[in-house]
Order: C-alpha cells, then structure tokens, then sequence
C-alpha cells in the first residue's frame, strides 16, 4: 500500500511547512510557506552561511542596512525554495505592519519587486498578511493589482469570511494553536474527531464550499498526524518535515475526511463591526491572533540583531 503521505497527495496538495532547502528537496511538496520564525531558523543553519555572507555585503551600503539585508535574506530564501518547488512560496510581511494597511500594501509590492530582481514572478508568490482587520483590507487592494495573498493566523470564521470578502488567493487556518488554547483552558487532550482545531476549519471549509467561495483553504499549524488526517482533502495542508517524515513512513490506509458540496448561495459580507464584535467575543481568536503577532515580531528582531551582529564583525 502507497503511503499515507502519497495517499494524501492525491486529495490535497502538500505544503511543506519550512525553509529548510533539503527537507524541501527530499519531501517534494507542491508549494513552500515560510514565517519569520522559520526564516530565522533556516538563515542560521551553516549551509546558508554564504548565502548570508553575500547578502550583508550586498546590503552595507543601503540607506537602511539592516532592513535591506533582511529583506535579501528572506526573499532570497523564497527564490531558493521556488526553484525547487513547482507552485508556490509564501513571504511574510513584517508583523509590526499588521494594523497598518498603507505599510503593508507598500511592504507586500517591495517584495514583489524583490522577487521579480531574482527572477522570480508575482504568478509565484503569495504574500502572508496577518488575518486583522487592516490585514484584510491590504489583501483587498493587492488583490485588484494582481498580487495573490495567503491570509496567515486565522482561528475564526470570522477572520475567513472577511478574507474571503477581500479575494484572498488562499487563507491559512490554524489548527494546532487553536488545540493548545483549548487544552490549556479545560486541562485536557483532544482527539481528532473532538479536537477544536479541526473542527474550526472543517466549519471553515464547509462554509467555502458552500457558498461557492473560490479562496483556497489551507490548514496550518499541526501538532500531530491525527490532526492531520482529521482534515484529508482539504484544499491543501502546509505540515512540518517531521510530520511528513512520520505521514511517508506509515502505509496504514488514509480515508478522505473532507469532501465539498455543491455551492447553494452567495455568502452575505461580513462588515467591520460585525468583524470586530465577533473577534471580541471570541477570546480563543483574539488571544492567539495577538499572539502570533507578538511572536513573529520577536523572531523578526531576532534576525535583525543577528544582522546588525555581522554588521559589526
């Protein structure tokens, strides 16, 4: 029997959820999808340490140095990742932009342009915005000028549908954030046909297909493989090199979870108010929206230290 990840393959696309250029190698997943965190942690392995080297003397000079060499650092990560994969890349935009839509249009179009100067086109790229509010309406005006966004740290219905609204290319749910939330809260562990991370995007899902919302779903963020199979068929999955290291090594059969449905009505648009009350009562969504933010920031000046480190050496 083929195994559960090549079973996987023929119901979803496969993500691989890293910027480890080797594992992306072996694992030959359709598209890639990074975050500063993963750009951190791929950017201080050794094998790129020539990578970085060209990049800190490409950008000494720039006005702003440590924000260019950033910015060569990771889009030059996702050109090394689109010359390997077949579909797409993912790039984040700063996650201190996530409540300003002006800075994130313009920061989203700088690293089009980045891309386009290695060679790689917009067709390629997604752009990751975080799933607030400001972050939907920057998707909503990168979409009508051609840029495709990936709508990343979602944990609410209400997130998805204000994404769908604004023509997102494809929404990021998270699964297993949205699990630790809940085990933490009732002091518990969930299985995969209880666990509250599936759930939320097989309500997802079942919401797009229903109302005939073309926005592909991508389930995010998984802690173990159960969850993983919870969600077989969904439009795609992005899953960490460990986890489909464990999906390629069992050849047990693998059952499709997901199936969509004919479209019966076009959905209503969800307005800012609306939006905002349902996040606020929402505790779960909020706190792991804020999160998120926090943490990539984090990891974001983290790779800046680094730089301003080999700046000074």
């Amino acid at each position: 029997m083929a195994s559960k990840l090549d079973q996987l393959r023929e119901m979803t696309v496969v993500v691989a959820d890293t910027g480890d250029l080797e594992a992306v190698r072996r694992l030959r997943p359709q598209d890639c999808t990074t975050n500063p965190s993963l750009v951190l942690k791929a950017i201080g392995s050794p094998a790129m340490e020539e990578h970085v080297a060209r990049a800190v003397a490409e950008g000494r000079a720039a006005e702003d140095p440590v924000g260019r060499i950033a910015t060569i650092l990771t889009v030059g990560l996702g050109a090394e990742l689109a010359g390997i994969v077949p579909g797409r890349v993912s790039t984040e935009v700063d996650a201190r932009l996530s409540f300003d839509t002006e800075g994130s249009v313009r920061r989203a179009r700088e690293i089009v342009d980045e891309y386009a100067r290695l060679g790689v086109g917009r067709e390629r790229v997604l752009i990751k915005l975080a799933s607030t509010w400001e972050g939907v309406r920057a998707c909503e005006r990168l979409a009508r000028e051609g840029i495709d966004c990936n709508m990343t740290l979602l944990f609410s219905l209400a997130q998805a549908r204000a994404c769908a609204d604004a023509g997102a290319w494809l929404i990021s749910p998270f699964v297993g954030r949205i699990t630790d939330w809940y085990s933490k809260k009732e002091g518990r562990s969930f299985g995969p046909e209880e666990d509250p991370g599936v759930a939320s995007v097989r309500r997802i899902y079942d919401h797009y297909k229903r109302h005939g919302i073309a926005t592909v779903v991508m389930g995010a963020s998984f802690r173990n493989t159960g969850q993983i199979e919870a969600l077989a068929g969904c439009d795609r999955l992005t899953i960490s090199p460990d986890l489909l290291d464990r999906l390629a090594a069992d050849e047990g059969p693998l059952a499709r979870a997901l199936e969509p449905v004919a479209a019966e009505a076009e959905p209503e648009p969800i307005a800012e108010a609306e939006f905002r009350w349902e996040m606020n009562e929402d505790a779960m969504a909020t706190e792991k929206l804020a999160e998120g933010i926090r943490n990539f920031h984090a990891d974001a000046l983290k790779l800046e230290a680094l730089i301003r480190d080999r700046l000074a050496a």
